[in-house]
């Protein structure tokens, strides 16, 4: 079962990524160490997530994961 829009967001915020940016539907979210890997969410929070959305938020958090074990 895909996961909601809303879940997605709050996976993001729980990680340290913050909503900087909504045009319409679309709200960038961006954390202050990976400002070069901006995550854009479209739709409501209570749609089903497509799966590359699925897919975009789970490379970004573990590239917040990799680079936070590096330092």
């Amino acid at each position: 079962m895909p996961k909601k829009i809303g879940e997605l967001k709050a996976m993001l915020r729980k990680a340290g990524f913050e909503c900087r940016r909504i045009r319409g539907s679309h709200e960038r979210w961006i954390h202050e160490a990976l400002p070069e890997v901006p995550v854009t969410i479209t739709g409501k929070d209570s749609q089903d997530a497509k799966p590359y959305l699925e897919k975009l938020v789970r490379a970004a958090l573990q590239i917040l994961k990799e680079k936070e074990q590096e330092q």
